[in-house]
This record gives C-alpha cells, sequence and structure tokens, in this order.
C-alpha cells in the first residue's frame, strides 16, 4: 500500500513524499519525494533523525487550521487519549492503541475528524512528554 507521509527531522526539516515500506519495528525506511520525476530512486529515511512521520490525506493541507484537542463527543474513541508534548514545543493529542514507555515509537491517531492527518508515528524519543488524558 502505497502511503502519503509527510515527514518531520529533529533538526526542522519537512519532506513531502510516498512510502510503501514503512514499519513501526525497523530503523529506516524509503520515500519517494513528492516533486520527483516518476522513476526517481528513493531516499533512505533513518528514524533516529525523525520527530514524526505523519500519514496525511494530501500534501497541501490547510496551514491555517488548528486540529481540534478534544473528541468528537458523538465519535467512539478507539484507543486511549494521549497528550505528546515534543522537544519543540509542538502539542498533539489524540489516541493510541500501541504506545508503551521504551518502545521506539508509536502511532496516534488525531481526535479531529477534519484532520489532514490520517494517523501519525510518533518517535519517543523526539518527545518531551507523553501521557494519557481522560
Amino acid at each position: 500500500m502505497i502511503n502519503k507521509i509527510v515527514v518531520r527531522y529533529i533538526n526542522g526539516r519537512v519532506a513531502k513524499g510516498t512510502t510503501n515500506n514503512f514499519l513501526p519495528n525497523k530503523d529506516q525506511f524509503h520515500l519517494i519525494p513528492a516533486d520527483t520525476v516518476s522513476g526517481s530512486a528513493p531516499q533512505t529515511i533513518l528514524l533516529s533523525e525523525l520527530k514524526a512521520i505523519f500519514f496525511v490525506k494530501d500534501f497541501a493541507g490547510n496551514a491555517n487550521y488548528q486540529d481540534h484537542k478534544n473528541p468528537e463527543p458523538d465519535k467512539p474513541i478507539a484507543g486511549r487519549r494521549i497528550k505528546v508534548v515534543f522537544k519543540d514545543g509542538e502539542l498533539l493529542v489524540g489516541t493510541t492503541q500501541g504506545y508503551q514507555p521504551g518502545r521506539p515509537g508509536f502511532f496516534l491517531v488525531p481526535t479531529d475528524l477534519n484532520s489532514n492527518i490520517d494517523r501519525c508515528f510518533v518517535i519517543a524519543a523526539a518527545a518531551q512528554e507523553i501521557s494519557f488524558v481522560s
């Protein structure tokens, strides 16, 4: 399956493209940049350099849109609500079914149905705080 992703590096750099070989238990994957010619060689992305991987609906998104941090009242919540504060101050709130301390990362699903983010793989080492919320 080909996924549209936005890769956010610890140093602030951003890359957009597609991947078909990301696995959460591997330390690298390949990205085919969105702005390259078809058939171009993929880039190797190391998880150790990343803050998070955002699996998105489209690359354009809406820079002015702010995701709602509270769950939709009529939407059932799958998993546990979780809050992530990254070392750069960015805050993500969503749900997870796979966070365990000591693991290198986990998936977070935004609670906002209108978010451009389908899901996000959070790199635990890039987080300042990870906590469950009620």
